[in-house]
């Protein structure tokens, strides 16, 4: 898990959210109210809800554009279920709440990969000679 992920309020701009992700090398910005994780925008949330739609990014909010249903994870949850999860939502990166739901973390796909034995095995825990969870993943359609 990356501890401490970039987060911003709800009513930051777009523009905000790009140069944060320039800024620190990242794909992905929490979006937050009063502290809490109300969503996610992505860069491809960037391009494909707002620059291809011709939206202002210097005045659009991310709570205008920012993934809204989102499937989190629990300091306790391990790599099965972030696994799990990734694949059954079709995404590539889980956040990691607190139990008052604020950010504390954030799992990607390829903090997932480094984890040892965490993709050679299959659901029943036994080797899947496929390669585990990962091509599923990566097979999965974005998420829009």
């Amino acid at each position: 898990m990356t501890v401490a992920p970039m987060a911003l309020p709800l009513d930051a701009t777009l523009d905000e959210a790009a140069r944060v992700m320039r800024d620190e090398a990242i794909g992905d910005v929490l979006v937050t109210y009063a502290g809490r994780l109300c969503g996610v925008v992505t860069d491809r949330d960037i391009v494909v809800r707002a620059v291809a739609e011709h939206r202002d990014t210097s005045l659009t909010p991310l709570g205008d554009v920012c993934t809204a249903e989102l499937a989190i994870l629990h300091p306790e949850d391990d790599t099965a279920t972030a696994a799990r999860l990734m694949r059954e939502r079709a995404v590539r990166r889980l956040p990691v709440v607190d139990t008052f739901h604020r950010p504390i973390g954030i799992v990607s796909i390829g903090d997932l990969a480094l984890v040892d034995g965490a993709w050679g095995t299959d659901e029943a825990g036994g080797v899947d000679g496929a390669g585990g969870p990962l091509p599923a993943i990566c097979k999965a359609p974005p998420n829009n």
